[in-house]
């Protein structure tokens, strides 16, 4: 029906296009019809119209009774995005950048609640952070990015109450497509490829190589962040009813451990000093995945769908932290003992997804049946060593003329090891009603049961004094959680929805501190909100005003035994405006609002308190515009951008160290972010992207055990070279 009706309406501009006169006649350029209305992408747009992520089936945005934010490709590629965090950084309703300089994993808040290693997917399936061994997302694998606000547990089970973020791989088109880039700056150096389309002539088979390589530091001394990514793609599609795509990627990365400086010598040493040995500093992984999307139509309403993924994951980790202070201002020493860890991780995951839809029209009714049946499975094997040893001398140094020590005394002075192995398995059944009447009122009912096993084995060892200590811990969670929505579409234009939805996350299988049976974590959030797309111009906005909140949080009291007392609250209400206001102007606006409390809690003064990282307000803007060059000169693009992050608090009070919540506050931020991008010719470009346009200096997060200051990343520019065909 699509091409039907371009035929009809694109006549003459298919003849008025340029044509090459030619002895056997005049032959045209050929014409790429790319459609928006995929649920994964790709979008031609910064302005997504489905998703998938909001209900596992191919739903309007419009229609889903939940807040949704997408970035696609395309708003990655005019910012010139690098990393995940980048990605989400103009998102409502997402707090990046919260640990700054700390770069070691994908960090970020939605809602208020920190969601690394719990809520981020891949494909539909979670990618995990076990323990410490976890790895980065690589955006350029990416053709767009779904957040899902709000507790969602009744479609993706285990996770984090403020929402799941769903990266989209690349995968084939069918069409001939591909490009070749190099980007290159202070101490960064990249290139990569993207290329792909049909193999034989019929389109059954098709397919896509992404790949990658990076040499860069990340913005300090001795630190690095090499890539190598690699991600071919394949896809058989005998018929439109039926397709398997493959999808596979290797990804490598060598980076650097966290990197803070005493908060107490603020303002007295430069934020960038290092304070490690550049002879063990390395956040190293190499993740390796497998997996496959298949699709068939069974015709009469009934399709069968399955995702399913193989991952494994070996972690180096190693590195020393700045020196340990006893206080907010207690530094009373200009040579300091230092904190070492090294770590080294292996993890193997299984995922597979079903899901069995039913369509089917009574009447007024259209009803829409999702049945979905999940199993995941991870093994982890982890070997731990820190601690000083404190019959060697102390490993210091002098913040103010740091001196290094080198590999061998940070090896020698560690006394302790922890040697852990686990595993997890949880099987999973899900039932999802989307009924809609008079295509106004659409009603979405749904309910899952998870059934989690874990298993966790330590082995404890203790040099001096000699010391062993031994635990072998299963347990057993199960979980019923549900959700319910609204949607209301007053116009075909404008649609009101409200919604009520849960989540749940188990506490580990090592049990024995708690000193009552525990539970899992759980999450509730009530929510309303609007959302308006506009005929006639390609844009997206919504508001939506949400109370979420979560329970069973564990805690320590001052003996380590462990409560579920913890409560917390955030209220607040998101703003978001995605609009290509014509094919030369974007625009892309977001406000988030988080009225944040701790209700419950351990130590009676944290209650009443805001939780630490949590900021009330937010705000960010980005629009670039294009100068058209009219055939004389080439198109010439300009970005501007701002991130607005409000006063938030590094601390919360700690049982080792009691006292008055929220002492450090850490001040308001706007960073400045730009773009500019000039077509040298129609295949040729040139683009310079700044992130921290003005360089501004400021603390992201303080350490509320050594007191060590984390500062954001400071002033980047990248120029990048593209051919494109």
């Amino acid at each position: 029906m699509l091409l039907s009706s371009c035929a009809i309406v694109l006549p003459l501009q298919a003849f008025a296009q340029n044509a090459e006169e030619t002895d056997a006649g005049t032959m045209l350029k050929p014409i790429i019809l790319q459609g928006d209305g995929s649920p994964v992408g790709p979008d031609s747009t910064i302005v997504a119209k489905s998703s998938r992520t909001s209900s596992k089936t191919d739903t309007p945005i419009l229609d889903s009774a939940a807040a949704v934010s997408v970035v696609t490709q395309k708003e990655m590629d005019e910012r010139g995005v690098k990393t995940f965090d980048e990605a989400l950084s103009y998102t409502p309703g997402v707090s990046t950048d919260i640990y700054g300089s700390d770069n070691r994993y994908d960090h970020y808040l939605i809602r208020g609640f920190y969601s690394t290693g719990q809520s981020t997917f891949k494909d539909g399936l979670q990618v995990r952070s076990d323990n410490f061994t976890g790895s980065r997302m690589e955006p350029y694998g990416l053709q767009r990015l779904e957040v899902l606000k709000g507790a969602n547990s009744t479609l993706f089970g285990m996770s984090q109450p403020g929402g799941v973020v769903n990266a989209i791989s690349k995968r084939p088109q069918d069409y001939k497509f591909g490009e070749v880039y190099t980007t290159f700056g202070e101490d960064h150096i990249e290139t990569g490829t993207d290329f792909g389309g049909p193999i034989d002539p019929d389109g059954v088979w098709s397919y896509r190589l992404t790949a990658k390589w990076q040499d860069a530091k990340q913005g300090i001394e001795y630190s690095d962040d090499d890539r190598v990514y690699i991600a071919p793609a394949l896809t058989f599609s005998p018929s439109a009813d039926t397709d398997f795509t493959l999808l596979m990627s290797y990804n490598k990365r060598n980076g650097s451990t966290s990197h803070g400086t005493p908060y107490s010598l603020r303002g007295q040493i430069d934020s960038e000093t290092y304070l490690g040995e550049p002879d063990f500093d390395n956040m190293d992984t190499i993740e390796r995945n497998i997996g496959y999307e298949f699709r068939h139509d069974f015709g009469n309403g009934l399709e069968f769908r399955q995702n399913a993924r193989y991952t494994d994951l070996d972690l180096t980790y190693e590195g020393v932290f700045a020196p340990y202070a006893t206080g907010i201002d207690d530094w009373t020493s200009i040579v300091g003992n230092r904190n070492s860890l090294a770590i080294y991780g292996h993890s193997q995951r299984f995922d597979v997804d079903n899901q069995l839809q039913y369509d089917a029209s009574f009447g007024q009714f259209d009803s829409k049946t999702l049945l979905g049946v999940s199993y995941q499975k991870t093994k982890l094997a982890e070997r731990r060593y820190d601690g000083s040893d404190p019959t060697k001398p102390p490993i210091g140094i002098d913040p103010f003329d740091p001196a290094y020590s080198g590999r061998d005394p940070v090896i020698d002075a560690f006394y302790r090891d922890f040697d852990d192995h686990g595993s997890q398995a949880a099987k999973s059944v899900y039932l999802q009603e989307e009924l809609t009447l008079d295509d106004r009122w659409i009603a979405t009912l749904g309910a899952r049961y998870d059934h989690v096993k874990t298993n966790s084995r330590s082995l404890f060892t203790q040099y001096s004094p000699s010391y062993i200590s031994l635990s072998d811990d299963t347990s057993v969670d199960e979980q019923f959680t549900k959700r319910a929505g609204l949607t209301y579409k007053a116009t075909n234009e404008l649609s009101l929805y409200a919604s009520y939805q849960e989540s749940f996350l188990p506490v580990g299988a090592s049990r024995s501190s708690y000193v009552s049976e525990p539970k899992a974590q759980e999450g509730t959030q009530y929510e309303i909100g609007a959302k308006y797309q506009p005929e006639g111009m390609d844009a997206m906005f919504t508001v939506a005003l949400f109370d979420l909140t979560q329970t069973n949080v564990p805690q320590y009291d001052a003996s380590y035994a462990q409560y579920q007392v913890g409560k917390i609250n955030v209220r607040g209400i998101e703003l978001e405006g995605k609009m290509a206001l014509t094919d030369r102007l974007n625009l892309t606006a977001g406000y988030s609002y988080w009225d944040a409390e701790i209700e419950d809690d351990i130590l009676s003064e944290n209650i009443g308190t805001r939780p630490a990282l949590v900021p009330k307000h937010m705000a960010s803007l980005w629009a670039d515009y294009t100068i058209p060059g009219n055939g004389i000169l080439g198109d010439l693009t300009f970005g501007l951008g701002a991130r607005f992050i409000g006063q938030t608090y590094a601390d919360n009070a700690t049982l080792s160290r009691p006292g008055k919540s929220n002492q450090i506050s850490l001040p308001s931020r706007t960073v400045f972010d730009a773009a500019v991008k000039y077509n040298v010719t129609e295949s040729t470009t040139l683009a310079v992207n700044a992130t921290n346009l003005f360089d501004r200096e400021y603390i992201s997060q303080v350490d509320n055990y050594s007191y060590s200051a984390y500062y954001g990343d400071r002033r980047k520019v990248l120029a990048t070279l593209k051919y494109t065909w």
